[in-house]
């Protein structure tokens, strides 16, 4: 069993008893890596698939690290009894950060003084509650990597989801990159090839502060915060990664669904997020195939499955039908609108993963049936998802088998609409409840040191749902409203039961601090807005001839006249010289000039249906971040008014005919905005000395808490001490005003 233990000088009379439990877990730990060495395959990587691996070389080096963990423990349990840790004296034994993404003090207030959230209204009472800033852009993976570093985007290096290869213009990932490179043996006179080996970077730059609290031997255990994968090692300390972790094809999270009848294609003629089949009923039942990824061939490998559909055995209405799904070894029967447990899905080669099965539709004739993503099976993961490997494994084992997908929530499935809200829910709060689960157990293995759990399900249903607290919303066309109206307030509700048996759970206890943070807010996402079609409408981007718009990633632009360009959510590029391949705009004054005429001009914008101004603020990157990343970065980043965003089109590269559109998805939330009118929440049970408290605060917190110091690039302040100060860029970042006071 994984048993958290941080031996210091306030409990040597523990040490015997706790270097006992911490050797356990190592020689479990090396022992089960030993075992699961991969054999034949490794995975390589979005759409690479797997590659063959040097398998006795590979083993051979699991057991030799197995067997240097086990040597080694007498020396470091010694070293740890000699040598104290070096931090000074704490303002606490425990911290518990509980993140709530998403969760919006604006709605917030509302319910708390409706009696919906008495937890954390009580919460607030003994200690405090305050608005958190967030992090300039208000996006997650932004966001989080502040949280965890303690340093603006500047010095992360993240600044979206998505960013763009200078080299190609291509998207690509910004928080991390797979790839495979050639194992050779080097004999002096020659190097011998032998294979392939994958290689997970993480882009993020910077250190987490969890990393500094095992420097100081301080335990933590990270759960699902997101911009945690691939998961990188560190002392004392187990994590379990979060957002960003890839399905088992290598993707974001692709679902499929399977109908006997022919479906017309998504919104805008494109279907996105997922793979649809025809399939047949023949005998009673339906027999396909789930598609996995790439093998060492190329070819998709394959996993077959059976749906057995309900005969015409039932003589009684109130009767329900049952479909009987059989994967590998595995046979479970449900009713419909209702989810299978995870099954595994076995493509050979020892490449498992798992997957929920869910009858959308059965009118006793025709099938709609939805497939969750592929999910890395935490069992028997084919890539590292936690740290150490064996953590997810114990997981697993020890609380039932869950959700790896970084975006876990199929936001997508229900955008689609090859779900409905009753199978997006239901989704959801199948994986709270496994979320709860990896908390609970953190808890109670973890008496000193540091846990934070990061909950996904206030943000993913946010998204989805926000236009039912709209009337006039324009994704409400075609769709329920009425019976959904109740779902954002039930999932403040719920979150803030949560609180409460988290209060419970922790008790009275004096030298433990909780934190209940959220990474921003939420707004009203109405309208869509194509910067790439109003830079090709004023001059500042080209298609080639022939071409009055232009598909995704940029198909159609003319590199060598266009200035500037966008993709992702949060801001806009120029098309540099010496940084882009095809760059045309030189850095100083023309690059100065170019910002300065571009901000000006997107500050003016006005929906013309409406005559509003769609941006609140255009920020300018060079004059907010100074870190050693923002030359890479977008030069202006995009502060948009609520009810504004970039459309989902110009997310993805393409020009269209209209730079505005109405937004019709069930995503019809969003917090893509000026970053002051998104703020996050942020309850304490102890006060804190300022009455701004800014997300970017949290790492050095976590670290005066314990008595570690406070790093100097860090630009945040300790929370808990009087006078200190955030050490930022100038000009300050915008400050947050009252949700009442913006327009």
């Amino acid at each position: 069993m994984i048993r958290p233990g941080t031996p210091d000088r306030s409990d040597r009379s523990s040490t015997t008893v706790r270097m006992s439990a911490r050797f356990k877990q190592s020689l479990f730990a090396a022992v089960v890596l030993a075992c699961l060495a991969r054999p034949a395959f490794a995975y390589i990587g979005p759409g690479a698939g797997f590659a063959a691996a040097g398998s006795l070389l590979v083993l051979a080096g699991t057991f030799a690290m197995a067997l240097g963990i086990i040597l080694i423990w007498p020396l470091k349990a010694a070293y740890r009894l000699v040598v104290p840790a070096r931090r000074g004296k704490g303002k606490a034994k425990r911290v518990v950060v509980l993140g709530l993404d998403g969760f919006d003090p604006g709605l917030a207030r509302t319910y708390m003084k409706e009696g919906r959230m008495p937890n954390l209204q009580a919460l607030g009472a003994a200690g405090c509650f305050h608005e958190l800033d967030t992090a300039c852009p208000s996006i997650s993976p932004v966001a989080w990597s502040t949280f965890a570093t303690g340093v603006d985007a500047s010095r992360h290096n993240i600044y979206d989801f998505l960013t763009r290869d200078p080299c190609s213009y291509a998207p690509i990932l910004s928080s991390s990159e797979t790839y495979t490179t050639e194992k050779t043996l080097n004999l002096g006179f020659a190097e011998v090839p032998f294979g392939t080996r994958a290689v997970y970077r993480l882009l993020q730059k910077s250190q987490p502060f969890w990393k500094l609290l095992g420097e100081s031997r301080v335990w933590s255990t990270i759960q699902r915060v997101p911009i945690t994968f691939p998961p990188q090692p560190f002392k004392n300390g187990t994590l379990l990664s979060g957002m960003c972790v890839p399905d088992l094809q290598g993707t974001q999270g692709s679902f499929s669904f399977y109908s006997t009848r022919e479906r017309p294609a998504g919104a805008g003629g494109a279907r996105i997020g997922g793979q649809q089949f025809r399939v047949a009923i023949r005998g009673g039942k339906v027999e396909s195939n789930l598609i996995g990824p790439r093998g060492a061939d190329g070819d998709a490998m394959r996993c077959p499955f059976t749906v057995e559909v309900p005969g015409a055995q039932l003589t009684h209405r109130e009767q329900k039908p049952e479909f009987a799904f059989t994967l590998g070894t595995e046979r479970v029967t449900v009713a419909p609108k209702e989810y299978t447990p995870w099954l595994v899905a076995d493509f050979g080669h020892g490449v498992t993963g798992i997957v929920r099965f869910y009858v959308q539709g059965w009118d006793g004739k025709d099938l709609d049936l939805y497939v969750t993503p592929i999910n890395i099976d935490p069992a028997n993961p084919v890539m590292p998802i936690s740290h150490p490997f064996v953590y997810s494994i114990y997981l697993a084992k020890s609380q039932g088998r869950f959700a790896t997908l970084g975006l876990a929530e199929d936001t997508w499935a229900l955008n689609e609409r090859v779900i409905d809200e009753q199978a997006f829910l239901e989704q959801a709060w199948l994986i709270y409840e496994e979320r709860k689960k990896h908390l609970w157990d953190a808890l109670d293995k973890t008496k000193k040191g540091f846990v934070t759990c990061v909950f996904d399900t206030s943000d993913r249903i946010s998204h989805m749902f926000y236009r039912t607290l709209d009337p006039t919303h324009p994704a409400n066309a075609g769709k329920e409203v009425e019976r959904w109206k109740s779902v954002i307030p039930d999932t403040y509700a719920k979150m803030d039961e949560l609180v409460g048996e988290l209060r419970a759970k922790l008790g009275d206890d004096p030298n433990t601090v909780l934190m209940v943070i959220s990474d921003h807010g939420f707004t009203n996402f109405r309208r869509g807005v194509n910067l790439n079609t109003w830079l090709r409408e004023n001059g500042y981007l080209y298609l080639k001839a022939g071409h009055e718009t232009s598909a995704d990633w940029f198909a159609h632009v003319d590199w060598s006249r266009t200035k500037a360009f966008t993709l992702g959510l949060t801001g806009v590029f120029v098309n540099r010289k010496g940084r882009e391949k095809h760059g045309i705009v030189e850095k100083g004054p023309e690059l100065d000039a170019l910002c300065r005429e571009l901000k000006a001009k997107f500050e003016a914008l006005r929906d013309p249906a409406t005559g509003e101004p769609a941006i609140h603020e255009v920020f300018l990157t060079r004059e907010m971040h100074h870190g050693p990343y923002a030359d890479a970065a977008p030069e202006l980043l995009i502060g948009y008014h609520k009810g504004f965003r970039h459309s989902w089109d110009c997310a993805t590269g393409s020009v269209t005919k209209e730079v505005f559109s109405d937004n019709t998805r069930s995503w019809s939330g969003d917090h893509c905005v000026d970053p002051r009118l998104v703020p996050g929440v942020f309850w304490c049970n102890r006060k804190i000395a300022t009455d701004e408290p800014a997300l970017i605060d949290m790492a050095p917190t976590v670290l005066d808490l314990f008595g570690v110091a406070v790093p100097p690039y860090m630009q945040g302040r300790p929370l808990f001490v009087d006078g200190a100060t955030r050490k930022v860029a100038s000009p300050p970042r915008p400050r947050t005003p009252k949700v009442e006071d913006v327009a």
